[in-house]
């Protein structure tokens, strides 16, 4: 089956190679090429957002202004950019046409419209009714240039990033088939991270790249790969910086750096189109952003809603990868953004705008991106309380061993080993929580044979739940242990499985769900597949 998608990938690549040389050969020259690769245009990115002051108060200001002001952009030739590069395939989602491009070194670029019409993700029979014209209205609440202060204040945080452009897609014969739907098109030009991009400085000169896809089933295969947790962390505390609450699981490439015996895959956000966002300054948008709490405004502070909804559509991958960091872990971080993010950084990255936005936004944007900056402790409190509330702890499709240290303080000290063939022990993550923090501990051991090591003398203050999942598992508890308050819940099969009775641990016997099984069914479940 392998082989069989493999050929089929090279097919429809030699198809697209052909297609794009028989280009040129119909179309030797383009005359209508300018002299110059910098030749430019001014273009509004969408005047159609301009609206009355009467629909301005109900459906609000946003960025309209923006929208409506001409800028320069460069003409974009794809037989130029790069010594040529051909176009690959289209795609996008509903409201962002894209267009993938690919050089000869086999790396990928990406060019997306600014202009985005989220009316086609309805109905054929609602797309040419008001709730359409509606919609498509509110794209205003993006910056369409928002995206290209991003990679220098990424840059002084620590976050990798990729490196957009603006341009205007040239009316070139070298577009083939896609000419009629891209050509005099308003666009983002960026790299596609993924497979070949080890010389690239802002994703960290990695040896490959993954998609969170295919990162994610490596992850929960075994322990030989391992995330960043702090670079991913440092990543999502940027990313409430800027009021991105568009974080969901594809808007994320992983480098991967071989250190040792382990794979580290650290994060790569994309696309910002939702940074900045400007929903909340209009009578009805503003009713509407209580009900839908993930929609927070780019506004001068950082409240806990903010947070609240700021995390909303990322809350799986932050369990998944932020659950064995501490308090300390979260301020760090957070201290760290406002040391490196400086007044100065900031007032250099608004001067990438030109100077018709920077005269409409700049100042806006330098007041809020600043007072944002001094609300980055507080908010990571907030990040932290809300994670630590009710934490699930994965392991992997392989052997996993997890002990669990009961103390008289209510304290629970968790220590997840992988188990190699010899039996041999490697500690891979530990944490001690607390019942002022936590009160809910879900312990996953997913595929193969897994153990739980019951251990201290405590009063267990959190409710503790064992999954153990695929496999032939097993508990045991160590001579010393003793354990009063709340008992433990173990949750597996009947047959199979190793679990002598212990005082202080209460069997369920049931068939596990899917999301309770193996390492597939986890990251269906949780929406990471």
């Amino acid at each position: 089956m392998v082989q069989n998608l493999t050929k089929q990938k090279g097919i429809s690549y030699l198809r697209c190679c052909c297609l794009w040389l028989l280009t040129f050969l119909f179309f030797p020259t383009a005359q209508a090429a300018p002299t110059s690769a910098d030749s430019t245009v001014m273009v509004a990115a969408g005047k159609h957002y301009l609206r009355s002051g009467f629909h301005r108060f109900w459906w609000g200001k946003h960025y309209r202004k923006v929208w409506a002001e001409p800028v320069a952009a460069p003409y974009f030739w794809i037989s130029q950019f790069q010594g040529g590069v051909m176009p690959l395939k289209e795609g996008g989602s509903f409201q962002t046409k894209n267009l993938r491009l690919v050089d000869s070194a086999g790396r990928e670029y990406v060019l997306r419209s600014v202009d985005k019409d989220p009316s086609k993700a309805l109905p054929k029979n609602l797309q040419k009714t008001f709730i359409a014209k509606l919609m498509r209205d509110q794209t205003s609440v993006i910056h369409p240039y928002g995206a290209f202060i991003v990679p220098a204040l990424a840059q002084a945080a620590g976050v990798y990033h990729t490196n957009p452009r603006l341009v205007y897609i040239a009316d070139d014969p070298a577009l083939g088939e896609f000419r009629k739907d891209f050509a005099h098109m308003l666009a983002l030009l960026e790299e596609r991270p993924d497979g070949n991009w080890e010389n690239q400085q802002s994703f960290g000169k990695p040896q490959n790249i993954l998609s969170s896809r295919n990162a994610f089933q490596e992850l929960i295969k075994s322990s030989d790969y391992q995330v960043d947790r702090q670079r991913y962390l440092l990543s999502r505390l940027f990313d409430m910086w800027l009021s991105d609450w568009s974080r969901r699981e594809d808007q994320w490439r992983w480098s991967v750096f071989k250190k040792g015996e382990v794979t580290e895959l650290a994060p790569i956000p994309r696309d910002r189109d939702h940074a900045f966002f400007k929903f909340n300054d209009g009578a009805l948008t503003k009713l509407v952003s209580v009900i839908k709490p993930n929609y927070q405004s780019f506004d001068k502070t950082i409240k806990e809603r903010n947070v609240k909804g700021l995390i909303r559509s990322s809350s799986q991958m932050d369990g998944f990868f932020l659950g064995y960091l501490t308090q300390d872990d979260f301020q760090k971080a957070a201290l760290k953004l406002q040391e490196n993010l400086t007044d100065q950084v900031i007032e250099k990255a608004l001067q990438g705008w030109s100077p018709q936005i920077r005269e409409l936004s700049s100042q806006e944007f330098g007041a809020k991106l600043k007072s944002r900056r001094d609300d980055l402790p507080k908010a990571a409190a907030t990040f932290y309380r809300i994670l630590n509330q009710e934490v699930l702890l994965p392991g992997t499709d392989a052997p996993d061993s997890f002990q669990l240290n009961f103390r008289e303080d209510g304290s629970l000290l968790v220590q997840h080993f992988a188990v190699h063939k010899n039996k041999k022990r490697t500690l891979i993550h530990e944490k001690v929580f607390l019942p002022s923090e936590t009160k809910k501990l879900s312990i996953f051991g997913l595929g193969d044979e897994d153990t739980f090591v019951l251990q201290g003398k405590g009063n267990n203050k959190i409710m503790v739940q064992l999954y153990g999942g695929e496999g032939t598992d097993g508990l045991s508890a160590n001579p010393s242990f003793q354990l009063s308050g709340q008992k433990i819940l173990l949750f597996d099969e009947e047959d199979g499985n190793d679990y002598p009775k212990t005082k202080g641990v209460e069997r369920e016997e049931y068939t596990p769900a899917a999301q309770e099984f193996n390492g597939t069914g986890w990251l269906l479940r949780h929406r990471l597949h």
